[in-house]
């Protein structure tokens, strides 16, 4: 008789290998047809929302891997809130506008069709639309759910209208203003840029010392002028900012010095004189001591111009470096701009939108400002006023975009009043108190941020985006401010979005009777400049949280990257305050970037960018990418390798070869024969406490984010309870135990226990094999009727019995495992040495005293099967030596040839002579129905 064929071997369809390529489209498929998105809202309604909102990646190129990381871990979020009972809908969003589209679209334009502001917005239109539908089925194809019929779009005439309404408010308001101010300039964007477009990279440039030479005044407390020429000297490594310099700066309070050299004199800070000297290799001699207080109001020589430029004092004047003494340009510099507004100085700028020297200028005319650095120090050497020349190597800003420097430079600019009274409390205020930041942090960096941010400047000179809804009297020039206008040009941009203002003429939009405020006349010309993308995307609290139904204001959560703390965080913050006086999130979580295996940033110029789409095809599936995210602690940066991956997929496959051994295990299980908690075994009670505490560790990492708390504690659950502990023990019971004895009923409750409760806690992160195996449950018969929804992601989440936390037997048992542990390592030992190959044919021998005694003598009969081996005997130790001792020796007996094992009963039955004595029972009663029939 083949009594294989008596075993109860694993069934079960669902398949040892994954073939997710083919796999998981076709269960996309399958949610298309269902509508599972719809399903989701209907069960939802009526419940506790959960609103995480969605920040809107470019609709340009395809989906970058570090962009699938962020939509994969809101979607982790939401399904686990969604199966936690709330009504959590995901609206995805689009930024359409800006300059990254606009930019790609130019490039392919002839010079006459760049001139066309129309065409331009058409193209890009068409751009923004095309990227907008591949990202859209690249996000599907990670599995990830949302309302992907109804996404929200920068580009919608409804969205940009509510751009024009929230301009519109705060401008009314007093937040918005027009001024002569340096901004950061791009020279290949032609146009302003925000700080969150600005990053940092490291430079090389001039570093220069430079003298003015005094003209008029003289401190008191210098005594007597001396004799000879007088110096102020600054230090800078922008020299192109030069002929824009309109003063000297000191801080009041630093003590300044007197000094002689060769014959010429030089005012600087005390404590910069040794460095510099040291640089300039001269000797020099301290004369005398002064505050800078005393010497504002001196008059300086420009040092290569036809003008004079005062002295004036400044508290953000240091001595780190230079000469304590700094060169001063209004439309060049931030600070510079401040104290020159204090001291009524000039906002000069020679140098036009394309970087290169102005007329005002005309020594460099038509000179880019960076090549005209070395031309410049040249004329300050010819006209005496080079001191010193090097090179300095530091960060220096850089647009974001095309990764070139940029420049500070004075323009008209609209600008949102960041500094307007107690508005920057307000918004510290919410930071501090009222939002909560994950990491926590985060929260110092955003305040931080805040706490130093200038006013944010809103126009871009381009062409694609939302324009700035402000008209000019063409008689004063004066800007018309009118709550009547913002609601005229929103109105109409609803009807015929954003291009309506570049194709009608002023009249045609203005109400009716409109007149300048200031001086009368009815005449006006429409702004040119649009909107920086960042205000855009930065009012979707407006556009989207308070006109979609199924949102509410504010979110719950907004979850990015940490980059976001200077833009969309920000500015959502800035706007929703002015607007409606609150935050527009309740907690904000940040991940870091993805790098390579080394660590640097993904960039395709560095050979290491990969899209989306690539990883999918290079490592298996969506579900390993989801494993990937889960594994990740979100808060740093998360790399990407083909060795992280390779233990991405070897982590899915223990997973699956987990689930499909429950499944197997089931094959004829029904829940109805599930036994009560109290007829279990105790091994079945242990894993059950077991698996209690895993889901209470599982909960508690879901709500606090830490996704990969979760991926570790189920990496563990499944590697080392289940699969070298659990189901190790397991098989010989199940296999070779009567189909329907109690021992094997009850480890199959805990198998289908483990099954029903895993499947839905793993659903959030490993959306299409939890699929899989809820099919293979209905195939299988495995739902409660009560449960059996039509997809795991419909299923409601499980109460946990209580009863299944028992401490006093994990105390008991655990125990034990120490002293499986000890059993483990002597059978490795004996097999080593060849004394035997498998441990059924071992026999322990266990001498023991005290309490472990007790505890192995009170489960004694399930001691072989714990050990996995054919026989144990337990000896007292006596009351000397070592409390335990372990032997392995070999067992006594022959080999069933049914469950393998080594014993003595072994022959003892005449019918089935190769069979232990328990199998032979088995077989015994598998048999009796034939013979009766026979009979």
């Amino acid at each position: 008789m083949d009594y294989r064929e008596t075993l109860n071997l694993p069934q079960t369809e669902f398949p040892m290998k994954a073939e997710l390529s083919v796999r998981e489209p076709a269960q996309q498929v399958r949610w298309q047809e269902m509508d599972i998105y719809a399903r989701l809202r209907r069960e939802g309604k009526g419940k506790h929302k959960f609103i995480l909102h969605d920040g809107p990646p470019y609709a340009n190129g395809d989906v970058h891997i570090g962009t699938a990381f962020n939509k994969i871990s809101k979607d982790i979020i939401i399904r686990y809130k969604s199966m936690r009972g709330f009504d959590a809908p995901y609206i995805p969003g689009w930024d359409c506008h800006g300059m990254p589209i606009e930019h790609k679209v130019v490039e392919k334009l002839s010079e006459e069709e760049k001139a066309d502001s129309r065409r331009v917005r058409t193209e890009c239109r068409l751009y923004a639309g095309k990227y907008l539908q591949k990202q859209r089925e690249q996000f599907k194809r990670l599995g990830i759910f949302g309302d992907w019929e109804k996404p929200y779009l920068t580009m919608d005439p409804k969205y940009q209208a509510t751009i024009v309404k929230v301009f519109g408010e705060l401008a009314i308001q007093g937040y918005i203003y027009r001024g002569l101010k340096p901004v950061y300039w791009c020279m290949e964007c032609r146009s302003a840029l925000a700080e969150a477009e600005v990053e940092y990279r490291e430079h090389v440039s001039p570093s220069i010392t430079v003298r003015f030479e005094l003209l008029e005044g003289w401190p008191d407390g210098l005594g007597d002028r001396p004799s000879g020429r007088v110096f102020v000297p600054i230090w800078t490594t922008t020299p192109w900012t030069l002929p824009a310099n309109r003063a000297v700066a000191v801080h009041p309070d630093l003590t300044y010095a007197l000094v002689e050299s060769e014959g010429e004199h030089y005012i600087l800070a005390r404590k910069l004189v040794e460095s510099n000297w040291e640089a300039f290799g001269h000797p020099y001699t301290l004369k005398a001591e002064i505050p800078g207080q005393a010497l504002a109001g001196l008059r300086l020589q420009h040092p290569f111009l036809d003008m004079s430029v005062p002295v004036i004092t400044g508290t953000h004047v240091t001595t780190e470096a230079g000469t304590g003494c700094v060169h001063t340009a209004p439309g060049h510099g931030q600070e510079d701009y401040f104290i020159g507004r204090k001291h009524g100085l000039e906002v000069y700028n020679p140098v036009g939108p394309d970087g290169c020297f102005t007329p005002d200028f005309s020594e460099m005319q038509g000179e880019l400002v960076f090549n005209a650095d070395p031309k410049i120090i040249n004329l300050l050497r010819e006209r005496g006023a080079l001191m010193q020349a090097g090179e300095i190597r530091h960060t220096y800003p850089h647009c974001w975009r095309h990764h070139t420097p940029v420049i500070f430079r004075a323009t008209e600019q609209w600008f949102l009043n960041v500094n307007r009274e107690g508005f920057r409390e307000r918004l510290l205020k919410h930071i501090n108190q009222e939002v909560t930041w994950i990491p926590e942090a985060s929260r110092n960096r955003m305040a931080a941020m805040v706490e130093t941010r200038p006013d944010w400047c809103l126009s871009r000179q381009r062409a694609w985006g939302v324009p700035i809804p402000i008209f000019y009297c063409q008689a004063c020039g004066e800007p018309l401010i009118s709550e009547a206008v913002f609601k005229a040009v929103e109105k109409l941009i609803a009807a015929e979005s954003a291009d309506a203002w570049f194709c009608r003429e002023p009249e045609t939009i203005l109400p009716a009777e409109t007149h300048c405020l200031q001086c009368g006349a009815r005449v006006f010309r429409r702004e040119t400049d649009i909107l920086d993308v960042w205000f855009d995307s930065g009012v979707s609290h407006a556009a989207v949280l308070n006109q979609r139904q199924e949102l509410r204001f504010p979110a719950d959560l907004y979850l990015e990257g940490s980059d976001q703390h200077r833009g969309w965080f920000q500015v959502s913050l800035l706007t929703a305050e002015a607007v409606t006086g609150q935050a527009p999130y309740r907690a904000v979580l940040t991940h870091g970037y993805t790098v390579d295996g080394e660590g640097r940033k993904m960039s395709k110029s560095l050979g290491n960018f990969i899209t989306a789409e690539e990883a999918l095809a290079r490592y298996g599936g969506a579900d390993i990418l989801r494993l990937w995210v889960a594994s990740e602690n979100i808060q740093n940066d998360v790399r990407v390798s083909d060795e992280i991956f390779k233990r991405t997929v070897d982590a899915y496959r223990r997973i699956r070869n987990t689930l499909r051994f429950l499944l197997g295990n089931l094959h004829g299980f029904s829940p109805a024969q599930a036994l009560k908690y109290k007829d279990l075994e105790p091994l079945d009670q242990l894993i059950l406490h077991r698996f209690h505490e895993f889901i209470q560790d599982a909960v508690r990492a879901f709500e606090a984010y830490e996704i990969y708390r979760f991926y570790q504690i189920l990496q563990n659950f499944c590697a080392a309870d289940l699969s070298a502990f659990y189901f190790d023990i397991l098989k010989d019971k199940l296999y070779t135990d009567g189909r329907n004895s109690s021992s094997r009923r009850s480890a199959q409750t805990v198998l289908w226990h483990l099954l029903r409760h895993l499947a839905r806690l793993m659903a959030p992160v490993l959306v299409h094999i939890t699929e899989e195996t809820w099919t293979a449950m209905q195939a299988q018969g495995l739902h409660h009727d009560s449960e059996a929804a039509a997809s795991v992601h419909l299923a409601s989440w499980l109460p946990v019995p209580k009863e299944w936390h028992n401490a006093a037997l994990a105390e008991t048992w655990d125990a034990l495992l120490q002293i499986r542990m000890e059993v483990l390592k002597k059978l490795e030992e004996a097999r080593n040495q060849k004394m035997i190959r498998h441990p059924y044919e071992a026999l322990i021998r266990i001498r023991v005293r005290g309490e472990r005694r007790s505890r192995l003598a009170a489960c004694w009969e399930q001691l072989p099967a714990f050990f996995v081996v054919s026989a144990v005997e337990l000896q007292d130790a006596g009351s000397a030596g070592p409390e335990m001792l372990i032997q392995v020796e070999r067992a006594p007996g022959n080999k069933c040839e049914r469950c393998w094992r080594v014993l003595p009963d072994v022959g003892q039955n005449q019918d089935h002579p190769g069979l232990c004595g328990r199998c032979h029972a088995v077989i015994s009663e598998m048999l009796s129905p034939i013979k009766k029939e026979k009979v």
